[in-house]
């Protein structure tokens, strides 16, 4: 997939409910009440009268004047305001989806499971949730979607799209998508359920404890720091952990994951739009910070997962198995209107510890391996393994 594919938000796991979020987040987690901090002062800039001329005259020469609604001419503005910005991760969301979406980082949405991302105009599909009803229909990473319900999506916002995708459970969207290096479209009809969204999943392989992290939530840190004190608990000598086809999430999940494995350092800089530069740390109370660790990632891996696998790297504190991750290296913010409607802001751009830029680029593993599914985390804990025993073996002197 293209590099340059961009995830949008989070989850938008979140927005897709469906997923996004994108996105990506590395959302910054704690919205504003009404407007961003800096204000314009004296009122709007002249170039902004046309606003006003339009709707003056929209208001004066429309046919059916008494059908115009002025919360919908409102929000059509700001929405258009946002995508003339050209970022796809700047946008805006109409006050039921920003309610969903709000929601959904407690824990569960209703939708198809699966990451949007869009890729020079065209959406593609990031990585379909385990399990979810996107994976069960046949929806595959780098998906590139034709079609939404019969309309074209080649002119699809990602914000666009979500709303249209995401939707009741029980409900169905059909979408037409050309799975990657195909060249035949094929439609698929998608019931969408309700997507817990549970993010630590922990499996002890013998000794070896496997942790795949599926997306990064309010509650992710929080939860695996249980399942590692139950998996040193239950005598693991090593981790694997799995980040792949993980889209990222709220910025704090990464720093609380990162923390885990670490006694002390540099998470993330965050440089905003003045350039000021600043830096998340490891916070202490992490419980494996001795344990030996491997990180699992590939093209799906984006956005918080770029940070843990970034964090992890440049400390030396972990080696990375896989294909590069996917380069996303922006940070959102989710700020709440008054009518309930939301805004996506791009804050800031985030480098890695050591100053490496991620956006477009990605992180390139330690070890690039072409092995899928199992055969990579059965790689892994050999790995693991290997090295438990070298730290056994006295060093000749």
């Amino acid at each position: 997939m293209n590099r340059r594919v961009v995830i949008y938000v989070f989850l938008i796991v979140v927005l897709l409910s469906f997923s996004i979020v994108g996105t990506s987040c590395d959302f910054i987690k704690g919205a504003t009440p009404n407007t961003p901090s800096t204000k314009l002062e004296g009122g709007l800039p002249p170039e902004f009268g046309i606003l006003t001329e339009a709707l003056n005259t929209l208001s004066e020469t429309y046919v059916d004047k008494g059908k115009l609604d002025l919360q919908k001419l409102s929000q059509g503005a700001v929405k258009g305001m946002l995508e003339a910005v050209g970022d796809p991760y700047t946008g805006y969301v109409n006050p039921e989806s920003h309610k969903e979406e709000m929601a959904s980082f407690a824990g569960k949405f209703e939708g198809i499971g699966a990451v949007l991302g869009v890729s020079e105009g065209q959406l593609v599909i990031v990585s379909p949730f385990s399990d979810s009803p996107a994976e069960k229909a046949g929806i595959k990473a780098g998906d590139k979607i034709m079609k939404v319900d019969d309309q074209p999506a080649s002119k699809m916002t990602p914000v666009e799209a979500s709303q249209k995708i995401r939707g009741k459970a029980g409900t169905s969207v059909k979408l037409l998508v050309q799975h990657q290096g195909d060249t035949e479209l094929i439609e698929i009809e998608i019931v969408r359920a309700e997507i817990p969204l549970e993010s630590v999943l922990l499996e002890m392989r013998g000794d070896i404890a496997y942790i795949r992290i599926t997306q990064f939530l309010q509650t992710t840190g929080a939860d695996l720091q249980k399942n590692l004190r139950d998996a040193i608990g239950k005598g693991a000598k090593g981790v694997v952990l799995d980040l792949r086809n993980n889209p990222g999430g709220i910025l704090d999940g990464a720093v609380d994951v990162t923390s885990q494995f670490l006694l002390r350092g540099i998470v993330v800089e965050v440089v905003d739009g003045e350039g000021m530069h600043g830096q998340l740390r490891v916070k202490s109370g992490g419980v494996a910070t001795n344990v030996p660790l491997i990180l699992l990632v590939n093209g799906g891996s984006a956005s918080a997962s770029e940070i843990v696998a970034g964090a992890l790297q440049d400390s030396g504190r972990a080696k990375l198995a896989g294909s590069k991750t996917y380069g996303k290296g922006s940070v959102q913010r989710i700020i709440n209107l008054s009518d309930g409607s939301g805004l996506h802001i791009t804050t800031a751009h985030w480098f890695t510890p050591n100053g490496r830029p991620i956006d477009g680029v990605g992180i390139t593993p330690d070890f690039p391996l072409e092995l899928e599914g199992d055969k990579l985390v059965d790689w892994a804990i050999d790995y693991l393994k290997s090295q438990v025993t070298a730290e056994l073996v006295p060093a000749s002197v």
